[in-house]
């Protein structure tokens, strides 16, 4: 079933590019993909080169509001990519759009695929992933509906959000800054081009929404960090006997060359201690060495329980590793960076400098703590207050207030 499944998409998206760019670009494509088999060749661009085309930021569209209606009912469009397993930030978005319509509120969902998927392909994984989530799943391609507000999510999205002639407020949902994921350039301006298009932005930590207004001067409210407390916990009776890497090549920004050098400097000192990776398979880095790749959160709270210590680098906007580990009484050891202290906030974290040596020798001083319990316990208290609540309040107050 799921090999058709696949060849139905694999057949949608062929039927959609020759519909929109013609048969030769079809052939484009395919040597496109072939080059990247071969280790040669870019990615598919990430926005739709007509998309930044049309648009034209020195002539917005005016803003238009339907009236709200007297129960306060709101209706909201979400413009997304599709969620990729395992997305912290989309995580993120689900976690909102499930309390507005726990509140009663109307949440749309329109996807924004550049590799020529439907909507419908990926709906089954998504009502997999998020049951939560109510609203429909659409094409932002197709056009969007009317609304009270309509958010971009990533900075790909902001130009659909812009250009649609839909009506409502337009607002963005910051996860982080964006124009660092790429070399100074062509993709860094036209994703910072994204923060001047007159949305108003709701961040994900005060870093993201000081940023925005001090330097590009654009509007924003912030949200803190939530933890499910719920999923990432404290288990008695757990022995620890390792510390764990969140490892991902697939994201630049978590710097898996530094943290890889550091978890080989600290194997050196400490033999005995077991070294746990997960995020994706990375390979062997030694007998005590596992690998798990990507996992469940909920094997992901059985796995902090086991570790004491949690290596979690973010060269822009702090993930949400780093409050999980701490539910569970893992300490997260973190790179040294103004915009991982201002989001993290908690005396608990250890902070190192960004090389290898450092980072070894702050996870040893986490492993060699006398009374660990002690101190796991501290860590978990913590955060034991911080729920996703307060973000989606934070969220529907910033919405009617605005509309």
């Amino acid at each position: 079933m799921r090999v058709v499944q696949q060849l139905q998409r694999r057949a949608h998206q062929v039927s959609r590019i020759v519909r929109e760019e013609g048969v030769r670009q079809v052939g484009v494509r395919a040597l496109h993909n072939a080059a990247r088999r071969l280790g040669a060749g870019a990615e598919v661009f990430p926005v739709r080169l007509e998309d930044v085309r049309a648009a034209d930021l020195g002539s917005p569209r005016p803003v238009v509001v339907p009236p709200v209606p007297a129960d306060g009912r709101l209706t909201v469009n979400w413009v997304s990519t599709p969620p990729a397993p395992g997305s912290g930030g989309h995580t993120t978005m689900f976690r909102l759009v499930e309390h507005l319509e726990s509140l009663g509120h109307t949440c749309r969902l329109y996807l924004y695929d550049v590799y020529g998927s439907r909507a419908a392909d990926h709906e089954p994984v998504i009502r997999s992933a998020y049951p939560g989530f109510r609203g429909p799943v659409l094409d932002v391609l197709d056009g969007m509906a009317d609304a009270h507000a309509v958010f971009a999510t990533a900075w790909m999205t902001a130009y659909p959000v812009f250009n649609d002639p839909c009506a409502g407020r337009r607002f963005y949902l910051v996860q982080d800054y964006e124009p660092w994921f790429y070399p100074v350039g062509g993709l860094s301006a036209l994703a910072e081009n994204t923060y001047r298009m007159g949305f108003h932005g709701f961040t994900a930590g005060r870093y993201l929404a000081d940023k925005l207004r001090g330097e590009i001067g654009m509007s924003a409210d912030h949200f803190d960090f939530g933890c499910d407390a719920d999923r990432y916990h404290l288990r008695e009776g757990v022995r620890r006997d390792g510390v764990v890497f969140y490892a991902r090549r697939l994201a630049p920004r978590r710097a898996i060359e530094v943290g890889l050098l550091a978890l080989e400097v600290f194997a050196a000192r400490h033999p005995d201690v077991t070294i746990h990776t997960y995020g994706e398979k990375i390979g062997s880095l030694g007998p005590r060495h596992v690998d798990h790749g990507l996992i469940t959160p909920d094997r992901l709270n059985d796995l902090y329980n086991r570790c004491y210590a949690g290596l979690s680098l973010s060269m822009t906007n702090v993930s949400l590793v780093p409050h999980e580990m701490l539910a569970a009484g893992c300490v997260p050891v973190v790179n040294d960076a103004v915009h991982n202290r201002v989001v993290l906030d908690n005396d608990h974290v250890r902070y190192a400098p960004a090389t290898p040596h450092d980072l070894a020798r702050a996870l040893s001083d986490v492993v060699t703590t006398p009374d660990f319990a002690a101190t796991a316990l501290a860590a978990s208290t913590s955060v034991s207050g911080r729920s996703w609540d307060a973000a989606g309040h934070h969220l529907e107050k910033l919405l009617t207030h605005s509309l």
